[in-house]
């Protein structure tokens, strides 16, 4: 009953959505609406990848292995890269649109909102690693409380967006020229992947590739932001030749990539291979050609339909308590915790491991966006007076 996920996924996408007719063009494609709706979606995704990688992954333990999530275990960084291409777009749009929008208290607004969050999500965390057995030694609570060990194992997100949102603020607050702002972001962007490449698997920050394999579409997503009505226009004037170059390009960077990721490796540190640096850097580079096409092709067939419904809609607006939240249930309920340590109780129906992480996740995610709403209000109140 796992696969009926694919069918209830594919209404999820495309009930309420609207097919264009030739000459027609969807004129909401980028609007604010369309792309929370996309991350919406994305989410949900994001929900499944994990819990793929707690029921289907290859390296799972054959007793606890079952299929049916296979498909969504090695796309995690693709999907993330639907929100740095929005984030960068976005505040490129805001930049433009807003007066002062960078003087106006941007880290306030922008910032302390998102690092906030992921510090409500550790102490929740941490709260639950200690009751389920977990021995917190001073020391390990040192390195969970400053962030340098991740309490949340799905935080990783909120510690790399608010530093390129630093980026974007500091080049575009002071360098004048947008064209060298730009350069800036991207000069930052490639040296932050080249460091993160040189770095080994480790139990730290910087953990792994995931880290570092997604976060190019940020600079992307400006790039678009600050050329979108050329760019639209002239994919308009060969919009069938571009969506057929899209999907040729998904599978043939993805073959691409399996074969790199096979050949080379990101783990090249656990049996000495030598030049491991630049074997991360060659799978890497495969893997933003897989991931620059999919969002590049996605966006191709949203110039033609529009996607959109009640429910996605709600969840664009929940997005990163969804993602923050949701991996303590996919924790919870499968057969350890973080892989070591006892979990509340093993769920072994896929299916219903799955609904239950999104039941769950989802209404904590609304319990956590209440919270961050009544605290908003609260301060907004106070700043009136």
């Amino acid at each position: 009953m796992i696969y009926a996920i694919y069918p209830i996924m594919l209404v999820t996408l495309l009930w309420g959505s609207k097919r264009f007719k030739k000459d027609e063009w969807n004129e909401e494609a980028f609007s604010l609406r369309q792309m929370k709706a996309i991350q919406g979606f994305a989410a949900i995704c994001i929900m499944l990848h994990h819990c793929g990688q707690k029921v289907s992954a290859s390296w799972i333990d054959k007793r606890y292995y079952k299929p049916g999530l296979e498909f969504f275990v090695p796309i995690g960084y693709i999907l993330v890269t639907f929100f740095t291409f929005s984030s960068g777009y976005g505040l490129y749009k805001s930049f433009k649109t807003k007066e002062n929008y960078l003087k106006n208290h941007f880290i306030l607004k922008r910032i302390v909102p998102i690092v906030a969050l992921g510090l409500v999500t550790k102490f929740i965390f941490l709260a639950v690693r200690y009751s389920v057995g977990e021995p917190i030694s001073g020391k390990k609570l040192l390195w969970y409380l400053t962030g340098a060990k991740l309490c949340n194992p799905y935080s990783w997100y909120v510690y790399i967006i608010p530093l390129f949102y630093l980026c974007f603020f500091f080049a575009f607050r002071f360098i004048k020229d947008e064209k060298k702002a730009l350069f800036a972001v991207l000069v930052f962007t490639v040296a932050y992947q080249v460091l993160g490449a040189c770095i080994d698997h480790n139990d730290w920050v910087m953990r792994g590739e995931w880290w570092y394999n997604s976060i190019h579409l940020f600079v992307v997503g400006i790039f678009f932001a600050r050329h979108e009505k050329k760019i639209v226009e002239h994919i308009k004037k060969h919009h069938a030749a571009y969506l057929v170059l899209g999907i040729l390009s998904i599978v043939a960077f993805t073959i691409l990539s399996e074969f790199a990721k096979r050949h080379l490796s990101y783990y090249g540190e656990t049996w000495n291979a030598s030049f491991k640096v630049l074997r991360r850097i060659g799978c890497l580079i495969s893997e933003i050609l897989v991931s620059s096409s999919v969002v590049f092709t996605a966006y191709v067939t949203g110039l033609k339909l529009r996607i959109g419904n009640r429910f996605l809609d709600f969840m664009g607006t929940i997005t990163l308590q969804f993602y923050l939240i949701h991996g303590l249930f996919s924790e919870l309920f499968t057969y350890a915790f973080e892989g070591k340590f006892k979990s509340l109780y093993y769920i072994k129906n896929p299916l219903l491991f799955v609904f239950v992480v999104f039941a769950l996740g989802l209404a904590s995610a609304v319990i956590l966006k209440k919270g961050e709403d009544l605290i908003k209000g609260i301060g907004k109140r106070k700043r009136s007076v």
